[in-house]
């Protein structure tokens, strides 16, 4: 039987999910969304495509949870998306009840499924979402640090004109512009970046990747999609495929990283039980501060949703 995943939200980031998990056929896919018609409109699109790929995959759309029901993993993209002006911030209040709705109603059907956040801003959402479920920690995810990092290494590669596979490098913290950049431990082959780029434009570059989603929302006059769904796609492949694939992701911390009762962007091993550990890297007096920086603007955040955690 093959595994079952639902997308709550058929906009443009769980559309971009679905498309990206069907190309890789590793499921079959529900779309559920609460205006009427898109997410059948959608899952029909893509099932059109599903034949002229060679592939199998059933995708179906909905606006009733009840159609969710006994899915291994859950990826939540409702909610409203940043227009031009807002920060991921100004989110938390406006998409902390849809979360906490989305989350009853899907673990109601789906007791045993994995939780991926996505819905902004991601921390704070991610956190509610571990508390409304009742769910173990290991059960709930969010997405964060895929994306932050793959922008890290694109605008590395760019600036060295070589090809993006050959840059390690990522980011940890609060999804926004309080990530920290783990530029020690980056590096192009094996040579640490601090070699082979000048501090300034490193910190060019650094400001710039926690700043793309900012520049993309200013072009698009909405969020990024196509990225954030292939980052969703890879943590549900890790998880479907138990790769233990170890990724930048929000996970619950309980010590880590001097870290206690938070979600925050580590890097986090995952498999088919969801967070299998959390990887923790050894941190300097400097990196260290910018992390616990970074948390508290989370927590300054999460105290302000604490009527949703009653």
């Amino acid at each position: 039987m093959r595994p079952k995943v639902s997308i709550i939200g058929a906009g443009n980031t769980g559309s971009a999910t679905a498309i990206w998990l069907a190309a890789k056929d590793l499921c079959d896919i529900v779309l559920l969304d609460n205006v009427p018609g898109r997410a059948q409109g959608k899952a029909m699109d893509l099932q059109e495509a599903i034949p002229i790929l060679g592939q199998s995959t059933n995708v179906a759309g909905t606006s009733d949870f009840e159609d969710t029901a006994g899915s291994d993993v859950v990826v939540i993209t409702a909610g409203s998306p940043r227009q031009p002006g807002m920060s991921r911030d100004d989110l938390a209040q406006i998409n902390a009840a849809v979360v906490r709705e989305t989350v009853e109603k899907t673990v109601r059907g789906s007791p045993d499924t994995i939780l991926i956040v996505l819905t902004n801003p991601i921390d704070p959402m991610a956190y509610l979402a571990y508390r409304a479920s009742g769910f173990p920690k290991q059960r709930v995810i969010g997405q964060a640090g895929i994306l932050d990092s793959a922008r890290f290494q694109i605008l590395i590669a760019r600036d060295l004109g070589v090809s993006v596979e050959s840059v390690d490098a990522f980011m940890l913290g609060g999804h926004g512009d309080t990530m920290v950049p783990m530029v020690r431990h980056s590096n192009v082959c094996g040579v640490p970046l601090t070699d082979l780029i000048p501090d300034e434009k490193l910190r060019s570059i650094v400001d710039r990747a926690r700043n793309r989603g900012t520049e993309i929302v200013n072009l698009l006059n909405t969020s990024a999609s196509y990225a954030p769904g292939a980052a969703l796609a890879a943590m549900v492949e890790s998880i479907l495929q138990n790769t233990h694939r170890v990724l930048p992701c929000s996970a619950y911390c309980e010590g880590e990283f001097g870290l206690h009762d938070l979600y925050f962007g580590v890097p986090v091993q995952i498999g088919r039980e969801g967070v299998e550990r959390i990887v923790e890297l050894p941190l300097n007096p400097e990196e260290q501060s910018a992390l616990h920086a970074s948390a508290a603007r989370i927590r300054g955040i999460v105290s302000g949703l604490s009527t949703f955690f009653s």
